[in-house]
């Protein structure tokens, strides 16, 4: 009986992040086909990236980008939709593009009397403009969330790792069983 049980958890194990991905991946597909539901699976997609990579190429001219500053000047200045263009414009900004801000894995000795370390990303070096002087802004992404925390740490507690961005990322949000 033992042993059927073990293979059950093994199959589960075997069997489970696989489906759950496939699962995930298909419903995320469905949902986006359906915001252009043209009667054809998969065609509602490939117009949004067709749409999209047009938006992007247009926007790269240099007489577009006024409208871009007015327009974002604009949502900056609504109230309810300043927080959320520019916390949605700051959170994209963070992951892709030419700002990405997790670009700078760090290790964090929290406390002068414990070894405790935590992994982390800078996200600014310099905190002058809130007169903060010698501290870093830390963030601490969660395990297994989509969720973090933001730390003031001085700078002598925060040594720089030589590691790629995403392998530290993705080592943190593993809770650590990925390889790093």
């Amino acid at each position: 009986m033992k042993n059927i049980f073990r293979y059950f958890l093994n199959g589960l194990l075997i069997i489970a992040p696989f489906t759950l991905t496939v699962w995930i991946v298909v419903a995320i597909i469905d949902w986006l086909d359906s915001l252009f539901d043209l009667g054809i699976p998969g065609l509602g997609i490939m117009l949004m990236v067709v749409l999209i990579t047009l938006v992007g190429f247009i926007g790269s001219f240099f007489f577009v980008k006024p409208f871009l500053v007015i327009t974002e000047r604009l949502f900056h200045k609504v109230p309810f939709i300043s927080i959320i263009y520019s916390s949605l414009r700051d959170l994209l900004d963070a992951f892709v593009g030419d700002n990405q801000k997790f670009n700078k894995p760090v290790i964090v000795k929290m406390s002068e009397d414990s070894e405790t370390c935590k992994l982390g990303f800078v996200t600014q070096d310099a905190l002058q403009s809130v007169n903060i002087e010698d501290k870093v802004a830390v963030y601490f992404p969660h395990s297994y969330n989509f969720s973090g925390e933001l730390f003031i740490i001085p700078k002598h507690n925060v040594t720089y790792l030589d590691a790629p961005s995403s392998e530290v990322m993705k080592f943190i949000v593993s809770g650590g069983v990925s390889k790093l």
